[in-house]
């Protein structure tokens, strides 16, 4: 079964650079402790702190999709069109095989 690799550009409004640090620093955790996660990291740009990148690998499309429907996830992203300047830009990728 392909493996997800999952990729979402964050743009926090200003004033919110850190809200959005504190709300993405606090989904690594639980996230990693979910049934078929392999990695996930969030990265801010050295530069520009309210440009973040949120890269995260699962071992399924199944185990993604469940941590699409996570409390904490879900929590997030209702707080997102407060925080964000717009919706996150996912990109979704799939191991080829």
């Amino acid at each position: 079964m392909p493996k997800v690799t999952a990729i979402a550009l964050l743009k926090a409004a200003p004033g919110a650079e850190g809200k959005v640090r504190e709300q993405a620093l606090s989904l690594v955790a639980p996230s990693r402790a979910e049934s078929g996660n392999i990695s996930y990291q969030a990265y801010v740009h050295p530069e520009d702190p309210s440009a973040w990148l949120v890269f995260e690998e699962w071992e399924d499309r199944a185990a993604f999709e469940a941590h699409l429907s996570s409390p904490h996830l879900t929590e997030a992203l209702a707080a997102g069109p407060g925080l964000l300047v717009g919706p996150p830009a996912e990109h979704v990728f799939t191991t080829a095989e």
